[in-house]
């Protein structure tokens, strides 16, 4: 589903990816960990076409596309998700409208009907429920005033009702509390562990592989690929730390 070869990136002409190389096949979960500074939140934003990140050589095909010759939002039509770090706020914007407006333009952009209000406002509905989000959060302005949980459950959410092909969720651990750990982990698995779409989860932790268990673990470091493994490699990082396995 995903091919990455030889790639290379920078930031402010500064090299971040370094030759980085990894296939994801459809039914697949891939971890992907290391230390700070590895390039673990640049390879997201590579992916989902963030501006400000050069791709200097290498190549990503998608489903046998050019991903890399797409703009942002033909990415997103084209079934790929990028959960943030950081969800960003977005003041007088209603969560319930923004979530509506961004599932009917790729709906429309892939030739399907818009949804309904009613169809729309069932479907958030559920998935909120799903999420443990409570439902007047739909109605607030996106991420205005909430937790770092509630974000990330917020965004989880939007990848319920999106419902993409393929996840690459950067840290969606970060900020979570046990129980929402386990009502996130129960998420990504119910949307996404499915034999036509995969996922890529980008964390520091193996805490949230205790609830998404991964099919292959990388470690990433120096900007490339340097070690790869079953679910136990990322028992043994926790164990021992980066240093040995990013030689």
């Amino acid at each position: 589903m995903l091919k990455i070869e030889n790639l290379h990136a920078e930031v402010d002409g500064k090299p971040i990816l370094k030759g980085l190389s990894l296939t994801v096949d459809a039914g697949e979960i891939h971890a992907i960990m290391g230390p700070n500074g590895a390039g673990k939140s640049t390879l997201g934003y590579v992916l989902g076409g963030r501006p400000g990140y050069e791709v200097t050589d290498g190549k990503v095909t998608f489903d046998g596309q050019d991903l890399l010759a797409l703009e942002p939002h033909e990415r997103a039509a084209a079934g790929l998700f990028l959960g943030f770090q950081y969800p960003v706020e977005i003041p007088g914007v209603s969560n319930v409208q923004f979530l509506r407006e961004s599932l009917n333009a790729q709906r429309s952009a892939r030739g399907e009907k818009p949804l309904t209000g009613a169809e729309f406002l069932k479907l958030a509905r559920g998935e909120a429920d799903a999420l443990a989000l409570p439902q007047d959060m739909l109605k607030r302005p996106v991420n205005v005033g909430f937790s770092g949980g509630e974000k990330k459950r917020n965004e989880m959410v939007q990848m319920g009702i999106i419902d993409p092909k393929f996840a690459i969720l950067d840290e969606t651990d970060s900020g979570l509390d046990i129980d929402a750990l386990r009502v996130v982990g129960e998420g990504i698995n119910r949307i996404m562990r499915k034999a036509d779409k995969a996922v890529l989860l980008i964390t520091h932790y193996q805490r949230l592989l205790d609830y998404v268990r991964p099919d292959v673990v990388h470690v990433l470091a120096d900007g490339r690929i340097t070690r790869s493994g079953g679910p136990e490699l990322a028992l043994q990082l926790e164990r021992e730390g980066y240093a040995e396995a990013a030689a």
